[in-house]
């Protein structure tokens, strides 16, 4: 039987211009609701993509974040180069950039100068600070905003200094908000007929996943700092990462039927009726007590029985795993999240579809990342109609990259 169901995205020309994770991740989600996206990279490669050479390992992330992309080796700051991506600009429904405020202004192609070819398009800007403010031109990595933006502060043991958060989170949060902008942007482009920029600015965006950690801010006008893995407002007890015998496990208790079925998983429903821990308010008082009573039954199990005995009780609980334990998760791969595949450049890897599971839309089948200036002519050629003589002359020129063959790869 075949199925009536359409690609989200299927006839939206999207070039990404994207670098490192960014930029590439809202890309990533595009080509995977079935946009048509050409990655537009320097014949010389972006940072992440040369990371291969390090190890298969470090391969990986551009495997995964490029996925169903189409790719085009083009040298913006050639004058040539810059013609061809502003002709491309012009029939584009979307152009997705991460660069510093201003790169795309000097080199001709900024939003300003595009919209003119094409007022229909939607422009996705993301940057560290934004494209105004007294902040805009410092220079942004995921790891200085989460320094600057205060996640540091808050990640860690208060004995301890601060600590970035494991995952490159602010560039994969603002890559989701970016996304998100350009959708909404295409659905406002349905009713107004035109597009707009679309700016996205990494430090604003971590803002709001503080929100249990501003409640302090508030109601001593300092933060109390780093609260290890604790409630980051100290307003939730338990709420905890505990030892067992095999490593450790998180739990939490968000209301008292949570305490209550603890209680009972621990064998000592005494507890959910003892004036120290009848409510939350007597548990967030001696937090140390707390926990200790907990920790001191999570040590003598495994991970498994601490997990099932909250689990039939309903208190919410998981195990720390490690991400060899991860990926190879059951769960995930059933779903379909994750998947091996066999990558024509990196062998046989483990990659990742999106996380968005629109039940009534289709989804594209897989197609691995390209190489570099993989589909330059025959981009040209159906976007463009160039003939191969005006091709040629773009190699020649410089403007554009020759692609990699697989022998060069090897």
């Amino acid at each position: 039987m075949v199925s009536d169901k359409k690609l989200p995205l299927a006839n939206v020309l999207v070039l990404d211009l994207g670098q490192v994770y960014q930029g590439p991740y809202a890309g990533f989600l595009l080509a995977q609701a079935g946009a048509t996206v050409i990655k537009v990279e320097n014949p010389l490669g972006e940072p992440v993509r040369h990371r291969a050479r390090i190890s298969k390992g470090n391969a990986v992330p551009f495997a995964m974040l490029n996925a169903n992309k189409r790719n085009l080796a083009l040298d913006l700051k050639s004058a040539h180069g810059a013609d061809v991506f502003r002709k491309l600009a012009a029939k584009a429904d979307v152009v997705v950039e991460n660069f510093a405020p201003g790169v795309m202004d000097r080199l001709g192609i900024g939003y300003k100068a595009l919209r003119q070819l094409n007022p229909r398009l939607v422009y996705g800007s993301a940057t560290g600070y934004g494209l105004s403010g007294p902040d805009r031109d410092n220079l942004a990595m995921d790891l200085t905003i989460q320094a600057v933006s205060g996640v540091m502060s808050v990640t860690g043991f208060p004995d301890g200094p601060p600590v970035k958060a494991g995952p490159a989170m602010t560039d994969f949060i603002s890559g989701v908000h970016l996304y998100a902008g350009i959708l909404t942007a295409l659905y406002a482009r349905q009713a107004s007929g035109l597009g707009q920029l679309v700016e996205i600015a990494m430090v604003e965006t971590v803002y709001p996943t503080m929100a249990s950690n501003l409640a302090d801010v508030f109601n001593n006008k300092a933060s109390s700092g780093r609260t290890g893995n604790r409630h980051g407002g100290m307003g939730e007890a338990p709420y905890n990462v505990y030892p067992a015998a095999d490593g450790f496990v998180a739990i939490i208790s968000v209301k008292e039927a949570h305490w209550q079925g603890l209680t009972v998983a621990m064998g000592r429903p005494e507890l959910g009726h003892d004036p120290r821990f009848r409510t939350v308010l007597d548990r967030i008082k001696d937090m140390d007590l707390t926990d200790g009573v907990i920790g001191e039954w999570t040590a003598k199990l495994t991970r498994e029985q601490i997990v099932k005995a909250c689990r039939r009780h309903k208190v919410p609980c998981a195990p720390v795993r490690g991400l060899g334990e991860v990926t190879q998760d059951r769960h995930l791969h059933e779903r379909g999240m994750l998947r091996d595949v066999r990558h024509p450049e990196y062998g046989d890897i483990l990659v990742n579809r999106s996380p968005l599971n629109l039940h009534g839309s289709a989804a594209p089948d897989y197609v691995p990342s390209a190489r570099l200036g993989e589909h330059n002519a025959d981009i040209l050629r159906e976007v463009l109609e160039l003939s191969d003589a005006e091709i040629e002359a773009l190699y020649e020129s410089g403007a554009m990259g020759t692609p990699i063959t697989e022998e060069q790869d090897g």
